[in-house]
């Protein structure tokens, strides 16, 4: 048994090395539904049922603990999973949560009443499918009050990013950026809302202006698991080998993952 980290695509790879290397004793099962993706474009119904079969995927490769890092699946179906679908011993957890707190700066599991921070004027980055969601402006609500947030839908960036197109990718990082700007000129801070984009980081902080804090998810993501695990290491199992599965061609996604990481990733077919 080891932890499972789940995403549409390779995005989640960022997830992924962030807690290996932050945790380096404990497994991981990744695993990648290259097939269907991205699900930035897909409706809720979709992605629900997609995400529940990945995860059931990952519960028999051992995983009782799983981390949601695609922020569409969180976005789309994680608050359904958690309240009719996931079993009692099993945990499937998003990406949304460590990342609103750290913007709020507040502890990991602080359930205190909503209250005022310091950014007002927030940019949120992501997939068609998340910014319809509205997920994150409804989970930043239940620990903040007063902050605007601006969301921009960044069409096509999973597929460039996915494809290698560096280029492309960072052309238009600068139109949705640009986009985005003209609706709210002075963003205090913004949000990469999807775990593909922090391979574009610096290209979204160059956009933006040095005056703009940009939140990444992954290293965020790490120190919550870290956290999480030292008050249930139940939930780490006893496994001790990483395995990566995809519901796409095995050897593409490795070859793509193994550029992505720049380490050696070799998938296995789900």
């Amino acid at each position: 048994m080891a932890v499972g980290i789940f995403d549409s695509g390779l995005g989640g790879l960022t997830v992924l090395d962030a807690v290996s290397k932050r945790l380096p004793e404990v497994p991981f099962v990744y695993f990648g539904d290259n097939a269907h993706a991205p699900y930035g474009v897909r409706d809720a119904e979709d992605i629900y049922n997609l995400t529940t079969a990945a995860v059931e995927r990952l519960w028999e490769a051992g995983c009782d603990l799983v981390i949601l890092a695609c922020n569409t699946a969180s976005a789309a179906a994680l608050r359904r999973m958690q309240e009719s679908w996931v079993p009692p011993e099993k945990r499937v957890l998003g990406v949304f949560v460590p990342l609103i707190e750290a913007l709020t700066e507040r502890q990991w599991g602080d359930n205190s009443p909503p209250r005022e921070v310091g950014v007002k004027h927030v940019a949120l980055f992501a997939t068609p499918a998340t910014v319809r969601s509205r997920a994150f402006q409804r989970e930043l609500a239940f620990r903040a009050i007063g902050v605007d947030v601006e969301a921009q839908p960044c069409g096509g960036l999973v597929d460039a990013i996915e494809d290698g197109d560096e280029i492309l990718a960072e052309a238009m990082v600068r139109s949705h950026v640009e986009a985005l700007l003209r609706r709210m000129p002075e963003p205090e801070a913004a949000i990469l809302g999807c775990t593909h984009y922090p391979l574009m980081e610096e290209a979204f902080q160059a956009a933006l202006g040095p005056q703009v804090k940009v939140f990444s998810q992954a290293n965020l993501v790490a120190a919550s698991l870290e956290d999480y695990l030292k008050r249930h290491p139940k939930m780490r199992g006893p496994g001790e080998e990483s395995l990566f599965l995809t519901t796409g061609d095995p050897a593409r996604v490795s070859d793509k993952a193994t550029r992505f990481l720049r380490r050696k990733i070799t998938f296995q077919a789900a």
